[in-house]
This record gives structure tokens, C-alpha cells and sequence, in this order.
């Protein structure tokens, strides 16, 4: 034991925080540590000792072990046992930390559904407790470094709707619509007429709650749908995908863009928001991170690097017109999510379980360092489906609404919109 202990203690020396461990029969490292786990089953060493961080997180939402200290550092003893996950040809175990989400349950309508209400149909008190007033459950915009996650995550509303070009009399689409935050933001700042889409049951009777209290059910629908089974003759002036590709598979990307474009009249411009990997050639989730997400988090989702994003976007015939890279701000967005969760504790538990608030601990406080370190992205892809009629005019070649400029999108008050 003396012999365990002191390898523990060399290999601990060497990072950013003071950590101790403790574990039947034994225990290393500072009694002034900043991070502190306890540990029931002493083959957990080894996990550490490997970097396995996933299998770590598994083990403390299975209550294996218990964690004291603040999330920021316990990620930042996590990062440096991990080391560099996105090293290409590395010769570790590990690839990569956070990239692919695996692709175990079948592609079929009937698992999406049943993969989205796993996660988003925990409880809508659960989410309410640490997300925005307005429940946006994706990157914020921090426009200004001072502004609060409300503001910052309304500022990312508005610069969506401006990128889009929103004003009154067009039709918006929006994909995996959430708790209708873009939806009702966009009809009521923007005048448009809009459709939401959702699987999740919660956030579909959450949404009609809004519409029916904000006197909207003349031009906002929230449905209970798949895109997949949007009819075929209904078209849109303008769609948002805001954080739902990531849910569709590498698999059926370019078919997902092509079911976009179809929805579009020609001209019409679409949103593509959302995670994308942070290395090219990632092929496989290390450190044990992908079992972790897949088993209590995001079954049956997979990211792919924007490079192969924008393949999947131009081979189903739409144009990519501007491409913004957010990662600092959803690095930014996670962190205020992990304090607002971490205030809130008990009360999750309340309304949860133990092991649903240890595994988003670990999930927003990770997803986090995986933003900072740029192990994951964020873009927003801004695209058109060109040629036919502009502005009510019948134009030749590869014509959008989009004017090849960025000015449109920063310039003059939301009310010009109007």
C-alpha cells in the first residue's frame, strides 16, 4: 500500500490543483486540496491513473464516489489528467474527450422521439432552475462582455432573427423549437408568422401555454412533429435549426439539409446553430466520455467538424453564405448554467433525483472546459436556397434574400425590422 501511495502521490504532484483522494484502506495527496475525492472502490485508481474521466463521471452519478470542491477546479484537474484530447496521432488511449456521440439506437422516427424526451422531459422545473427566464436551452450571444445570461442569451435571439432577416408577413420554420423561445421572440418582435417543432411532449404543451397566454394562436403553431413528417407542400420564407443537428447523425446529415431546403422557397434563406467537433479527423470519443453522454445525457447523437457540416449543407443544394464561430460564448453560457445548477441543489434533487444532478453536474461543468480548451465548437452557418423568385421577382441564376454584406445584420434597432 505504501508503494500505491506513493505513485498516486507523484502523479498527482504534477497538477494544476491540489488533489486528495481517499479510498478503503488508503489516501494521498494535500490535506489543503482544493479538489477532493472520495472514492468506494479502490480499481477506481486506475480510471484516474488512465485518464478514463468518463468512467470517473460514471462512477460518481452512480454514487461510487463523492466530489468536494468547486466544479472549475475539479475541470481543471479532470483537463490535465486527460491532457490533449484533440492531438491527432496521439499514441494514448484517448483521441478525443468530447466529439463523437455514438450511434447505438437505430435511426428510426420512433427512437429520436423516445431519445429526445430522455433528456428533455426530466422536468421543465429542473431546466427552469438554472436556465434563462426565457428557457433557451442553447449557446448565448454575449454581445457585451458585462450582460448577464438573460441578456446575452436575448441578444443571441435578436442575432439570429437579424441574420435571418426577419420582418412581418414571412413564414419561419423553427426545428427543435425548445420551450419556443426563438419562436414567440421572432412573432413578436419580429411580426413574422411562425411554426415550432418539437418531440419533446413538455416543451410542445409548455410552448401552446405561451401562444394561448400571449394572444398568439393567429400566426404561432407549436406541433408535435418530426421534420421528417412536415408536409410536403408546406414551404417557409425562412427556417432556424437552433442546437438540433447534432441530434440527427453523421449518417442522415446531408438528407437532414436537403429536408431543410425543401421546406424553403427558393430564395429563402436558413439557420444552422449548433456543437460541432473541434477536430477534423476525431473518429472516436476517448477518455470514456462518449459511453457517459450516450448513457445519461444525449443518446443517439454524434458531432461532426464544421468542414464536414458545410459538405452535408452544400451536397443538399444549399449555399452557404456566412459562417460565425461562437465557442467562447458557449464556454461562457455552460459556466453560468453550472453556478445556476450549482445554487439550486438541493431543490434538483427535490425534483429530479441524486443521480440526475450529479450527472448534469458533470455534463454542463465538462461540456464547459470542452468549450474553453476548444475540444468542441459552436457555428452558426447561415445558408440559402438560391434561384426563383426574390422580393416577388423572378430572377436567373443564384439568387437569395441574403445581400452578400454583413451590415444588415449589426446595423440600426430591432424596430427597423419591423
Amino acid at each position: 500500500m505504501a508503494a500505491l501511495t506513493a505513485l498516486i502521490d507523484s502523479r498527482l504532484a504534477g497538477l494544476p490543483r491540489k488533489l486528495a483522494l481517499e479510498w478503503p484502506g488508503g489516501r494521498a495527496g494535500s490535506s489543503q486540496a482544493d479538489v477532493r475525492l472520495r472514492l468506494r472502490d479502490i480499481r477506481l485508481l486506475r480510471a484516474l491513473a488512465r485518464g478514463d474521466i468518463g468512467h470517473v463521471a460514471d462512477a460518481y452519478v452512480r454514487g461510487q464516489l463523492d466530489i468536494e470542491g468547486s466544479l472549475h477546479d475539479v475541470m481543471a484537474v479532470a483537463a490535465a489528467l486527460v491532457g490533449n484530447p484533440v492531438e491527432l496521432g496521439s499514441q494514448r488511449r484517448w483521441q478525443v474527450w468530447l466529439q463523437r456521440w455514438s450511434v447505438q439506437w437505430a435511426r428510426r422516427k420512433d427512437a429520436d422521439a423516445q431519445q429526445v424526451q430522455f433528456h428533455y422531459d426530466v422536468s421543465d422545473d429542473f431546466f427552469a432552475l438554472w436556465l434563462d427566464p426565457l428557457r433557451v436551452y442553447s449557446c448565448a450571444y454575449y454581445a457585451e462582455p458585462s450582460m448577464t445570461l438573460a441578456q446575452a442569451q436575448q441578444a443571441k435571439l435578436d442575432h439570429v432573427c437579424r441574420k435571418l432577416a426577419l420582418r412581418p408577413g414571412l413564414r419561419l420554420l423553427d426545428v427543435g423549437a425548445g420551450w419556443g423561445a426563438l419562436l414567440l421572440w421572432a412573432a413578436e418582435h419580429y411580426g413574422v408568422e411562425a411554426v415550432g417543432i418539437t418531440l419533446s411532449k413538455n416543451q410542445h404543451a409548455h410552448v401552446n401555454r405561451l401562444i394561448t397566454e400571449r394572444g398568439l394562436s393567429a400566426r404561432v403553431q407549436m406541433r408535435l412533429l418530426d421534420y421528417r413528417d412536415l408536409p410536403a407542400a408546406e414551404r417557409f420564407d425562412r427556417v432556424a435549426s437552433i442546437g438540433m443537428f447534432e441530434h440527427v447523425g453523421r449518417a442522415r446529415l446531408t438528407a437532414y439539409f436537403l429536408h431543410l431546403r425543401q421546406r424553403l422557397h427558393p430564395g429563402g434563406l436558413v439557420m444552422n446553430h449548433g456543437i460541432t467537433a473541434g477536430g477534423v479527423d476525431n473518429a472516436q470519443l476517448g477518455a470514456g466520455m462518449g459511453d457517459y453522454i450516450e448513457k445519461y445525457i444525449f443518446p443517439g447523437g454524434e458531432l461532426e467538424h464544421v468542414s464536414r457540416v458545410v459538405l452535408s449543407l452544400s451536397q443538399a443544394g444549399l449555399e452557404l453564405l456566412d459562417a460565425e464561430n461562437l465557442r467562447p460564448h458557449y464556454a461562457r453560457t455552460l459556466w453560468a448554467w453550472s453556478r445556476g445548477l450549482e445554487q439550486q441543489l438541493d431543490r434538483a434533487r427535490e425534483l429530479t433525483s441524486e443521480a440526475t444532478v450529479r450527472a448534469f453536474r458533470m455534463y454542463l461543468a465538462g461540456c464547459a472546459m470542452g468549450f474553453e480548451r476548444g475540444w468542441l465548437s459552436l457555428y452558426q452557418l447561415l445558408a440559402a436556397h438560391p434561384d426563383g423568385q426574390v422580393e416577388g421577382r423572378t430572377l436567373p441564376g443564384a439568387q437569395s434574400a441574403y445581400p452578400f454584406q454583413r451590415a444588415y445584420m449589426y446595423g440600426g434597432s430591432r424596430d427597423e425590422h419591423h
